[in-house]
């Protein structure tokens, strides 16, 4: 049975038919306005309407970002998009029909079990995925199955709290881990080294145009990839904290791999070697235990269409 997958996003949308081995056989975009939640909306249900045209769908999943609610069907809230106790899965059924079973499933939830059942942890029945963007997202399978908690909000593993005052998150609190984990915490310790280190800084600097402002993740990458000292250390302390974060999940959760993906996992072992090293110093019984193993994504940006797809056929 084809599903179709679609991963809502701030400014666009994705949707594709996916096929029961998590190929996707069309695809189709929509630019929507993150302040108008009618926009967001309206892109969703065109875009799915194009697709139904062409291919017979027998389910629909809507990967969203933020809190999802238990009975599937509702975004609680997500700070990007001006929804709060959305009913997006009956605003859209409304317009397709209740013939199309649809589900909504929180995107990083989605992408994670891409990865589970076509990508990188496959060949594991215990994976954590961490999508690391702009922020820090989370996904968890245990014994074969997406973990989603009592309410729909387990994996946010990026608000775990690591360290107690300090930096200020998004979500209210202070020293989350996606503070010290994400493309955004690359970014703000790039730029404070570039104010206070600036002899070191001479290539990000130029990558910046000479602006330390308009520095963003790709470029620290870039300088790293070229040999670039500073921003090897960068992204090693981006990896440190990503690997000790990786430790305190596993002694709870126990995976098999933990799966990176997100804009940053383009640095590959440059990020991977120092996130191996982090998660080893900070591991319980080292040396009497397995030790999980680190991968890169595989799914790349389709992981959202593929795995909300996968998931609306459960």
């Amino acid at each position: 049975m084809h599903a179709i997958g679609v991963d809502i996003g701030g400014t666009k949308i994705a949707a594709g038919v996916v096929d029961e081995d998590g190929r996707i056989i069309a695809k189709v975009r929509r630019d929507t306005d993150p302040r108008d939640s009618d926009s967001v909306d309206h892109g969703v249900i065109e875009a799915c309407r194009e697709l139904i045209a062409s291919y017979e769908v027998g389910a629909i999943g809507l990967a969203a970002p933020g809190f999802i609610g238990a009975d599937q069907a509702t975004v609680r809230f997500t700070p990007n998009l001006p929804w709060r106790d959305h009913a997006l899965r009956d605003i859209v059924a409304a317009e397709l029909g209740s013939e199309i079973a649809i589900v909504v499933e929180n995107d990083a939830n989605a992408a994670g079990w891409a990865e589970f059942r076509f990508g990188a942890g496959r060949d594991v029945d215990d994976m954590l995925m961490l999508t690391i963007g702009t922020g820090l997202g989370g996904a968890v399978v245990v014994g074969g199955n997406l973990v989603r908690g009592a309410f729909g909000g387990a994996a946010e593993v990026g608000h775990m709290r690591v360290v107690p005052g300090g930096h200020y998150c998004g979500c209210g609190h202070e020293g989350c881990w996606e503070q010290y984990a994400s493309g955004s915490a690359l970014v703000r310790d790039a730029q404070a080294a570039l104010i206070t280190e600036p002899a070191r800084g001479t290539r990000l600097l130029e990558l910046a145009g000479g602006d330390v402002e308009e520095l963003t993740g790709p470029q620290v990458t870039r300088a790293a990839q070229e040999g670039d000292p500073l921003a090897v250390e960068l992204l090693a302390e981006l990896g440190r904290w990503i690997g000790e974060g990786s430790a305190s999940v596993g002694a709870l959760l126990d995976p098999a791999v933990v799966v990176i993906g997100g804009g940053v996992s383009a640095a590959g072992d440059l990020l991977l070697d120092p996130a191996r090293r982090g998660y080893l110093e900070q591991l319980f019984a080292r040396g009497h235990r397995p030790e999980a193993q680190f991968a890169l994504a595989a799914m790349g940006n389709d992981a959202g269409i593929v795995g909300a797809a996968d998931l609306a056929r459960l």
